[in-house]
């Protein structure tokens, strides 16, 4: 008995660790631009995390370009377009300051990443 109880405690505890795929998202984004401000925060520490750092992030829009582009996204044209505009936005900025780095071209990309992140939690 006390392996069945042990099985149903284990499963409980999962389906409550489960997040929805938008709490995902915001999570991802939330992780991205904390990555990104630590560096601006210790640029003369941390500019050497630059590159993996724009490169987690291209990474994360290029996925979420991906499932916005796909046909089964219930999304109204407009959102999809506003979110391949602002895609379109961090990937030039990403190749901007990958070419030219300093710690300020990088608020866009934080900011950009929050509000998309709070949008996406309701807030």
């Amino acid at each position: 008995m006390q392996s069945g109880f042990s099985a149903y405690a284990a499963a409980s505890k999962a389906a409550q660790n489960v997040q929805s795929p938008r709490e995902l998202e915001a999570g991802l984004l939330l992780k991205a631009a904390a990555r990104l401000q630590m560096i601006v925060d210790d640029w003369g520490a941390r500019s050497g995390e630059l590159d993996e750092a724009l490169t987690y992030n291209r990474k994360l829009w290029t996925l979420l370009v991906s499932a916005v582009i796909a046909e089964d996204n219930p999304l109204p044209v407009e959102i999809k377009r506003n979110i391949l505009g602002l895609a379109n936005f961090i990937f030039n900025r990403t190749f901007q300051v990958a070419a030219a780095p300093e710690p300020q071209a990088l608020a866009a990309l934080v900011n950009i990443n929050r509000e998309i992140a709070a949008g996406l939690r309701g807030r």
